[in-house]
């Protein structure tokens, strides 16, 4: 929009205005991916997390912007934040910025239908539930239900964040579906009990600075990152009573704790979620480099679910990194290589691979992937992507789990855009990936046979 809003200002007043105009969008686009908007109250902690990830824009222009007539804007789906395949890979759906989902058909590459103003502000995330139903999630702080057979409107809508909704999973094995958002929230939706008057929620989980929330592919973890550095693995999960067993736990408090006051841990109440027959708490801190303070904007677990792949930056956005860590469950407390005893909430190191990325963008949340057999790696790397390999055989992690967190191997880049990728994803079915950036273009890769 940034492109479109420069066209129209060298048409109308000039070029000192189109400079204005530019400046102003790319700087406004800039801090709306930071979290920085105008007349938010919060606590310390929810501000800062909140002013290092994107928030919403004006549905209609920027506030403070130089206004363009409405007649004369055309309706554009803006960057994509996301993108997703249904199970069969025959639909693909992209989440756009300005509240679009479009659909396309990934063997023609082409667009079959283009939902417009799905929702009220811009659509981050998609979730197929099965080959015909999906979910959106939005910064309207909702969540829509939608089927491929009948696009006109939604099944329906479920209310029930108070902040920007931007992470959607489906446990099958409990049949719930479930979203989180920047109040901090996990909510399970039981859809199958939907009423006219809108379908019930419950919160079974809250921590201060959740970026992310993933469910393992057989729903017996959970995983969460923040913008305070960690990750908490729910282990064991059963979401029926995630919400009385985990209710008086804060990981924020902990950590500060046990960082900043240099409490004791074994003799805090908290101590206790760590030793839970169900829904046990850890808490993931080993990271590189060792610093102890990183946003973690973006999440995925492995296909198997032996593994996260998550992707973080500094907080002066001075550098990037993707990592993985091992997620399998240890019978006993192991300690680091170097001999450090591990903390309390951690029951062994669990840092198996990382690499530095690009950094091009910064400020941007850069969304990566899984290839659909867990070997490969698609991370978005400037304006293009990057395949990336535990071993250069491309091996399971299982065949080359290594003793000591190694560097990730990178297999090959590729550069197709024009502007900064911000989400990839494989297709489930085909030789396909798909990756879209900040000037709205989607690229669809395949191999040359």
């Amino acid at each position: 929009m940034a492109k479109s809003n420069l066209r129209q200002a060298k048409d109308t007043n000039g070029s000192n205005e189109a400079v204005e105009i530019q400046r102003f969008c790319l700087g406004w686009l800039k801090n709306r991916e930071l979290g920085r908007r105008r007349g938010c109250e919060a606590s310390r902690a929810q501000s800062d997390f909140i002013g290092r990830v994107y928030p919403t824009l004006q549905r209609t222009y920027w506030p403070g912007a130089p206004i363009v007539e409405e007649g004369k804007r055309p309706h554009t789906h803006g960057a994509v934040f996301n993108l997703e395949f249904s199970p069969d890979g025959k639909v693909l759906a992209a989440a756009c910025e300005h509240t679009d989902v479009l659909l396309y058909d990934p063997l023609t590459t082409r667009q079959f239908h283009k939902m417009e103003r799905a929702h009220l502000d811009c659509v981050n995330c998609i979730r197929f539930l099965d080959a015909r139903m999906f979910a959106t999630c939005s910064d309207d702080c909702s969540v829509s239900l939608w089927d491929l057979r009948n696009l006109r409107q939604s099944i329906c809508q479920l209310k029930g964040h108070t902040n920007w909704v931007k992470n959607i999973e489906y446990s099958r094995k409990s049949g719930l579906l479930l979203t989180s958002g920047f109040d901090g929230r996990v909510l399970t939706w039981d859809i199958n009990k939907y009423m006219e008057d809108g379908c019930s929620h419950e919160r079974v989980f809250h921590t201060h600075g959740l970026m992310r929330t993933r469910l393992t592919p057989d729903g017996s973890k959970m995983v969460m990152s923040t913008a305070m550095g960690y990750l908490i693995v729910i282990h064991d999960l059963d979401l029926s009573t995630m919400s009385e067993d985990l209710k008086f736990f804060n990981a924020a408090n902990y950590m500060r704790w046990y960082h900043i006051e240099q409490m004791n841990p074994e003799q805090d109440t908290d101590s206790l979620y760590f030793r839970l027959p169900k829904n046990r708490v850890e808490i993931v801190t080993d990271f590189v480099p060792t610093e102890n303070y990183w946003y973690i904007t973006s999440l995925q677990v492995h296909p198997q679910g032996w593994c996260s792949l998550s992707r973080y930056t500094s907080p002066d956005d001075d550098s990037e990194w993707t990592c993985v860590h091992d997620l399998q469950d240890s019978p006993k407390r192991k300690p680091y290589a170097h001999g450090q005893k591990m903390p309390p909430h951690q029951t062994r190191p669990r840092l198996t691979h990382f690499i530095e990325e690009a950094n091009v963008g910064r400020g941007f949340i850069k969304e990566l992937c899984f290839s659909d057999d867990g070997r490969l790696v698609c991370s978005p790397f400037g304006y293009g992507v990057r395949l990336l390999a535990f071993d250069p055989k491309c091996s399971e992690l299982c065949d080359c789990h290594p003793d000591t967190p190694v560097q990730l191997y990178e297999v090959k880049t590729v550069v197709t855009h024009a502007d900064t990728v911000l989400t990839t994803k494989f297709s489930p079915v085909h030789c396909m990936l798909v990756s879209g950036c900040l000037s709205g273009k989607i690229c669809f890769y395949q191999p040359a046979l």
